[in-house]
């Protein structure tokens, strides 16, 4: 079990567990990895891999350990692998949240309005994985994903 502070945060140097991927159900991988590249500053992973039929879907890059798999909406009835599974696939999660540098979250701000993307007003201290987040707001894809973007610093 991990050590927790009196924000309810692990401290644990131990803990191992990272964020490797979410699936998120797009109409159009390719518009979706722009659109990601463009307005939210991530960089496409296999893009030229999957425009040449190479690959089953693009990802674009979070972090180093990080990835968003853009999966083609059309693969959700296939999802019988796991029992249940296929009555959830192709329906939006609620919301993903990109944890950013106060620079950074300016930029992706400042990008998503040159890019036209609606996007709610700034909140304060919302709670997270790190604490209470400075400043937060959220903002769709062009797929209805909802995505909230945050600093702590």
């Amino acid at each position: 079990m991990t050590e927790n502070t009196t924000d309810d945060h692990p401290t644990d140097a131990t803990h191992t567990a990272r964020l490797d991927h979410i699936v998120l159900w797009v109409r159009d991988p390719v518009a979706a990895a722009g659109f990601y590249e463009k307005a939210v500053g991530l960089e496409p992973v296999r893009l030229p891999d999957y425009s040449a039929g190479e690959a089953p879907f693009p990802s674009v890059r979070v972090n180093e350990e990080t990835i968003l798999d853009l999966m083609p909406v059309a693969k959700a009835e296939r999802m019988t692998t796991l029992p249940g599974a296929a009555e959830s696939a192709g329906h939006p999660v609620n919301h993903v949240c990109l944890s950013l540098t106060a620079p950074a979250f300016d930029a992706l701000r400042t990008r998503l309005a040159e890019q036209g993307v609606p996007m709610t007003d700034i909140g304060h201290d919302s709670f997270g994985a790190r604490g209470l987040a400075r400043r937060s707001f959220y903002f769709r894809d062009p797929d209805g994903n909802v995505f909230e973007a945050r600093h702590y610093d």
